[in-house]
């Protein structure tokens, strides 16, 4: 009977200590008034800063979302733009709490980094930028073509088994920045810019004659692009998770900012739940039980979200595709609020 106390007594005594230090991250970011985000040097869409230092893009959305769940307050965000090379040693430093930069879900990022990755905010997939006047209507023309790309990415590996998989040649002309793959891009130093789809619509942008140029139709792979946050803090890593998550439950339920407050009157059960008016689901996240109806407010659900950074409300005018929800033609799911 002893033994079985003492385990009892073992048992609990390692949970108590696992929630103490699973509180640490949340706790910090509480103690400094602020959330750190790691985000892009500037990519249109999804995470660009502009002339006055003011962040968009759907990317930047998450961590306002986070920031309003946790603050109620979506400006109590320090953006940290980081290289794609630079990206993984700042999250894993603590320079940065999450790390919400177009960064592709694989197994081996998932398991060597010391972090997780929380969801899907985009499903993308690999795509190549040339000029029309090259005349090219098909990836499968581009044997023997110079190839330009951005180092300490998905790209380079992606590239290469595209390119052997159908037996052609290509050349590889590599850089560090995106702004200087582009530029050389557009300067002639090669023929072809690969990136996943939604950079190369958004880099398109930047282009002197953004029309000169066409996205070809072929998509070489599977690039799910999603926040991380470090290993070792479960509590940090369900509220990013269950953030995310909010804003796909709540576009599926039918809340958005217009309809905010009229909806978290409603007496339907899934309603309840996510408002907190029902349970205190928001209080087991170590947040208040109004986080849903926060991070609403803030940014709106994921389909406001896509819509006006990278949809049809803004330049790009990516079609929704993928990303529309699982009962609307798409795969973007979310666990429900129960």
């Amino acid at each position: 009977m002893k033994r079985v106390s003492l385990l009892f007594t073992l048992a609990a005594a390692a949970a108590f200590s696992a929630q103490a230090a699973s509180a640490e991250t949340l706790k910090t970011i509480k103690d400094r008034g602020m959330l750190s985000c790691g985000v892009s040097q500037g990519l249109p869409g999804f995470s660009s800063p502009d002339d006055k230092g003011n962040w968009t893009g759907l990317d930047v959305d998450v961590c306002r979302a986070i920031a309003a769940a946790i603050f109620d307050d979506p400006t109590k965000v320090k953006f940290v733009p980081l290289s794609a090379k630079d990206r993984f040693t700042a999250l894993q430093s603590g320079e940065i709490d999450v790390l919400s930069r177009n960064t592709t879900w694989t197994l081996s990022r998932d398991t060597s980094l010391g972090a997780n990755f929380t969801g899907v905010t985009y499903y993308d997939g690999q795509g190549f930028l040339v000029k029309k006047s090259l005349k090219v209507n098909s990836a499968l023309e581009l044997n023997s073509a110079s190839v330009c790309v951005q180092t300490g990415t998905t790209t380079e590996q992606n590239l290469a088994d595209y390119f052997k998989g159908n037996n052609m040649k290509y050349e590889v002309i590599a850089f560090a920045g995106a702004d200087e793959t582009v530029k050389a891009y557009e300067s002639g130093r090669c023929d072809v810019f690969t990136s996943d789809v939604s950079q190369l619509y958004a880099e398109r942008l930047k282009l002197a004659n953004p029309a000169d140029h066409v996205v070809l139709p072929e998509v070489i792979s599977k690039e799910p692009l999603g926040p991380m946050v470090r290993h070792g803090d479960d509590q940090w890593f369900d509220i990013v998770k269950w953030v995310l998550f909010a804003m796909v439950d709540a576009e599926e339920m039918g809340v958005n900012q217009k309809n905010l407050d009229e909806m978290s009157k409603s007496d339907k059960p899934e309603l309840k739940r996510a408002f907190g008016t029902d349970g205190n689901l928001g209080e087991q996240l170590g947040l208040t039980k109004d986080w849903f109806y926060r991070i609403i407010k803030a940014v709106g659900n994921y389909g406001e979200s896509f819509d006006r950074n990278v949809g049809a409300g803004s330049k790009l005018q990516i079609a929704r595709g993928l990303n529309q929800l699982w009962n609307k033609g798409g795969i973007q799911y979310a666990p429900p609020i129960r």
